[in-house]
């Protein structure tokens, strides 16, 4: 089965549902450490949830979370089809992942709500069960690997939790937070798999139905899964004809992994534009809940992942990290053909962006759209030599951002000089005007490659 498009069936394992919370006695699977073993996310006996859970946190939730805007894009007329942004980045923490977690923080019962909860998150998760644990009273304990931006432990403290600093990654992070979860009684939250903050993701797809009732299909960033798994039952169950479509980042395809193996395996994760999606192994309950009812999922190269964020930036005026503007990735790169003329919901599922990623993002976002272009070529040393090359860039209406010329590892003539230029082009078709330029004049010239996105 191709790793860049999966046609999902029906995973193997048990039909538990979340009415079977309370009486389930599970036991730990011999692949996981018993100090890390969540008996709520247990391998063995996954939970798959129920839509009238989702409906039941709807209501719960309700006043607590923003019912975000769900707009047409600009975008629209030069993908092929109408597309819709359900801009959840527009949630006071900037994520969906409030709603997950309003959700679980309500549905605690008072005892725990006392004691309080505990989880590992570097990013978003980390902020919104801070936020809403202070505005619901509940004590909340993040336990952040050394990794994890400033930013976002500022802000987290900011909201009241109780920062931890442990482990080089999350996994290191998970471990030293399950212990203390035991140690001091605390409720120990998933970010990406407690039926709870399932269900709770899953309200984005009561909205979305809501707000495009002619919609064909939704195109879902997937990460640990959470998102995914709610939203499909949630739309799925309302409207049975309505296809989901996943969509992953080529370093860290952990659903697709899963779907090919019948049940979730762990992989390493690459550095990603998309980092919120680099979760090595996918939820168990949300594999469970989603795998049936996915139509497809998509593979995107982190290229056309740097490109949708630009694109978001320049025609829909929203700032979207990695993770998010995955769903638009998949469009943007030809990926999903079934889907010209319909109408797409695409969720922009966070905006926590690093503003030195998003310098950089844009930038690679430009490169790959052929506006910004590196080149190097030889020419002559004598007197007038880089005069005409920059009178050659200039006429054909380039703009330079940067210009260096060496001489002392140019060894083969010398009386000869290369110049590495950076410069700015309208588009891609602008770009080749120059090289074709250059190429003519120049015995010595090499363009940069800005990775392949054909």
């Amino acid at each position: 089965m191709p790793a860049d498009n999966v046609n999902c069936s029906s995973p193997r394992g048990s039909n538990n549902d979340m009415d079977g919370l309370s009486s389930q006695s599970p036991v730990a699977s011999k692949d996981i450490k018993e100090d890390c073993f969540d008996p709520v996310c247990d391998p063995s006996n996954p939970v798959r949830i129920k839509f009238q859970d989702i409906c039941s946190a709807a209501y719960t939730i309700k006043g607590g979370i923003i019912t975000t805007l769900c707009m047409k894009s600009h975008m629209s007329s030069t993908l092929g089809c109408n597309v819709y942004f359900k801009k959840d980045f527009l949630q006071y923490t900037g994520s969906f992942k409030e709603r997950g977690a309003r959700n679980m923080l309500t549905m605690m019962t008072s005892e725990h709500k006392q004691k309080g909860v505990i989880t590992a998150s570097a990013g978003n998760h980390a902020l919104a069960l801070s936020y809403h644990g202070q505005k619901l009273g509940v004590p909340v304990t993040v336990v952040m690997p050394i990794i994890a931006p400033i930013m976002k432990i500022t802000l987290c403290r900011q909201f009241g939790a109780k920062i931890i600093i442990k482990g080089a990654d999350i996994g290191e992070s998970k471990e030293h937070a399950m212990q203390l979860s035991k140690e001091n009684s605390l409720v120990y939250v998933n970010g990406y798999d407690h039926p709870h903050i399932i269900a709770g993701q899953g309200t984005m797809g009561l909205e979305i139905i809501d707000q495009v009732p002619d919609i064909d299909a939704v195109v879902v960033p997937i990460g640990g899964g959470g998102l995914i798994a709610g939203l499909a039952l949630a739309v799925k169950s309302l409207k049975p004809e309505v296809k989901v479509i996943g969509v992953e980042s080529e370093r860290c395809p952990s659903f697709t992994a899963a779907m090919n193996a019948g049940h979730p395996v762990t992989l390493k994760a690459g550095s990603t534009l998309a980092d919120g999606l680099a979760v090595p192994k996918v939820g168990v309950n949300a594999f469970h809940t989603a795998a049936h009812l996915l139509d497809k999922v998509v593979v995107v190269k982190e290229s056309f992942i740097a490109l949708s964020i630009l694109r978001l930036v320049e025609m829909d005026k929203a700032v979207v990290e990695g993770a998010g503007a995955c769903g638009l990735a998949a469009l943007i790169a030809g990926q999903l053909p079934e889907l010209q003329g319909k109408n797409v919901v695409v969720p922009l599922c966070g905006g926590n962006i690093d503003t030195t990623v998003l310098g950089r993002c844009l930038e690679r976002g430009l490169a790959v759209d052929g506006r910004l272009i590196k080149f190097t070529v030889t020419v002559s040393d004598r007197p007038g030599g880089i005069s005409e090359l920059v009178g050659m860039i200039s006429k054909i209406g380039v703009s330079i951002k940067d210009i260096i010329h060496e001489r002392a590892w140019l060894t083969r003539d010398i009386f000869s000089v290369q110049v590495k230029v950076v410069g700015e082009t309208r588009d891609r078709a602008h770009a080749q005007e120059l090289e074709n330029a250059l190429r003519a004049t120049y015995n010595e010239v090499h363009f940069v490659s800005t990775g392949d996105t054909s």
